[in-house]
């Protein structure tokens, strides 16, 4: 009888010991004799002491700060970059079983092709198309960790730094534009200006007396100010007018 009640403790006790509980956001790898068993669901689990053993992996979307990096662009200029990926666990198994440290691993991958990336892009295409290049940058560390039971949510560049003999030179440059803008511009309003102006004239001479009238409102505006002295030219028609009258008086 006690043999009995002694065997009953042990087994309580066993199977006290043996309780796991594997919460919602975590999935437990299960090893029997040391070889994989099954993927256990979150839950109260039952692994034997000894015989069977169990690894938890968070299955949570998870974000790796990628330290900044030194990498040269495709025109040879030196850039630091740093970035952010969010990534989950899909397969718990495989992230157990096929990689050491999934999570140094992924890290490692992302320096590496980050520097790649940006290897292939000039500077100008790595600061206006950076979306594009965090895509890329994510296609390849996903197919990269598939293998591993690893699906990468997003990559974002987080900030890209320039030397500042560059940043001085990119600045030249904007301003270069600027100027070019400028120019380009006044050269337009230069021939809007004479297109309308080419428009005005020949409204006048197509309009019998617009001349006179557009001279004598321009007199009368010059008018105001009694300190200046008006030279106009007279049309030809109205001095010879002028001529002809006088010699009809003098006769």
């Amino acid at each position: 009888m006690e043999f009995l009640l002694l065997l009953f403790i042990i087994l309580l006790f066993i199977l006290l010991i043996s309780i796991r509980q594997i919460n919602q956001y975590e999935r437990g790898v299960k090893f029997l004799f040391g070889k994989y068993y099954r993927t256990l669901d979150p839950g109260w689990r039952i692994v034997l002491p000894i015989i069977q053993s169990m690894t938890k992996v968070d299955v949570r979307i998870k974000a790796v700060d990628v330290p900044d990096q030194e990498a040269i662009t495709k025109d040879n200029i030196s850039a630091r970059i740093n970035a952010v990926i969010y990534y989950k666990v899909r397969d718990a198994a495989k992230a157990v079983i096929e990689v050491e440290n999934f999570r140094y691993a992924v890290s490692q991958l992302a320096q590496t092709t980050m520097r790649n990336v940006v290897g292939e892009l000039d500077l100008d295409e790595l600061l206006s198309k950076r979306e594009q290049a965090s895509k890329k940058i994510k296609e390849i560390v996903d197919v990269l960790t598939d293998p591993w039971g690893i699906q990468i949510e997003n990559v974002e560049l987080k900030d890209i730094t320039l030397p500042e003999e560059m940043k001085r030179t990119i600045a030249k440059q904007a301003e270069a534009e600027r100027e070019r803008r400028s120019v380009v511009i006044k050269a337009q309003g230069e021939v809007q200006a004479a297109e309308n102006l080419r428009r005005a004239a020949e409204m006048l001479s197509s309009t019998p007396g617009a001349l006179h009238l557009r001279t004598l409102s321009t007199i009368n505006d010059l008018s105001s100010d009694q300190s200046n002295t008006i030279i106009f030219a007279i049309p030809v028609e109205i001095l010879r007018a002028f001529e002809a009258l006088n010699q009809k008086n003098n006769l």
